[in-house]
């Protein structure tokens, strides 16, 4: 069997001191009757060598467009620009060509939804295969189905020699979501972004993936961009958090700065929309009012319409960049402050 390694030899050079993956200005605008409408709007982050940034957001917020214009995946409706440079190398403006040699072999991808994504006519086996000898078309059959199985065998699904002959259909939701796993780590990217990974599994099913993850990434090095709305899966495997909200990066930091010293209202109001068992109250929080379409988002930051600590004065008005409210930690609330000592 073929082994895998946190082998970056192919890399190329890199500046050490640079992240693997830094994000900058990032705008997506897709063409409407209405006009170009945002669904990201000057979008920043950087991803580091072995590290994991969770992007939370709820639905609607940009997460998943996100990760599209980065492997380079969204419609022809859609316009990009910014900056999105992987190891120092701008992915913006290439071309498909281009783009087919990075996507798959340098940054792979787990799309949320495991059984649209396998074809059914297809042996898992030979949809793993593909995904290797589309990279490395030397491989013959019997490296690619070793490969495949080793794969399987990373991933936690058992006796994987005999699995690979087996079709989607005869798979669990949670099995699936394991070859969607195998498959993104195929080429043993530098970086994987798991869309929503445990989306409509069951709790005890989550815990199994985010395990996998968490091995993927200790037995290859991989880093993971992790995008979810769920800030349980959150907390047990990140090591930054960005929450998106309407498209804007409303706050990042350290797990542990961002679950027990959240500076935007917006994530507090999050946290305190969870249920947990060191307090009982009679109903969970809520937050009131709906999100803004996109096209008619307010100027300014995106939650005001929904915030209890909004002054239109002040968060109608754009901020010129993010606030640092600690060391790695910093919100787009221009009111960061004066809520704290409101609060207190």
């Amino acid at each position: 069997m073929t082994s895998l390694s946190p082998s970056r030899a192919d890399a190329g050079p890199t500046d050490p001191a640079a992240p693997l993956l830094a994000v900058r200005d990032l705008t997506v605008e897709y063409k409407t009757d209405a006009g170009m409408v945002a669904a990201v709007e000057r979008l920043s982050f950087d991803v580091g060598e072995r590290q994991t940034l969770a992007i939370v957001g709820e639905s609607g917020s940009g997460k998943s467009a996100a990760a599209m214009a980065l492997m380079g995946l969204l419609p022809r409706t859609a316009r990009v620009t910014g900056s999105i440079r992987f190891r120092g190398e701008e992915l913006l403006g290439r071309s498909e060509r281009q783009l087919r040699e990075v996507r798959g072999r340098r940054i792979g991808i787990i799309f949320q939804d495991a059984l649209a994504a396998l074809n059914p006519m297809m042996t898992i086996g030979a949809q793993i295969a593909e995904a290797v000898s589309v990279h490395d078309p030397s491989l013959g059959p019997k490296e690619l189905a070793a490969r495949a199985a080793d794969l399987l065998g990373l991933v936690g699904i058992p006796s994987p020699e005999t699995r690979l002959h087996e079709y989607p259909h005869e798979f669990s939701g949670g099995m699936r979501q394991r070859v969607m796993i195998a498959i993104g780590m195929a080429n043993e990217p530098d970086i994987l972004i798991a869309d929503e990974p445990t989306t409509a599994l069951d709790v005890t099913v989550q815990a199994q993936i985010l395990e996998v993850v968490r091995h993927v990434q200790e037995r290859t090095g991989t880093s993971i961009l992790l995008i979810t709305h769920d800030l349980g899966v959150v907390a047990g495997v990140a090591d930054r958090v960005m929450v998106m909200y309407g498209g804007r990066n409303l706050e990042t930091g350290g797990v542990e700065a961002v679950f027990y010293q959240p500076s935007h209202p917006y994530t507090r109001a999050l946290l305190d929309a969870l249920p947990r068992i060191d307090r009982r109250v009679p109903r969970l929080a809520q937050i009131p009012g709906n999100p803004s379409p996109p096209g008619r988002r307010p100027p300014g930051c995106p939650f005001q319409s929904r915030c209890p600590h909004a002054r239109p004065a002040l968060c109608g008005a754009e901020s010129a960049s993010p606030l640092q409210v600690a060391d790695l930690h910093t919100t787009s609330c221009v009111r960061v402050r004066e809520i704290e000592s409101e609060l207190r």
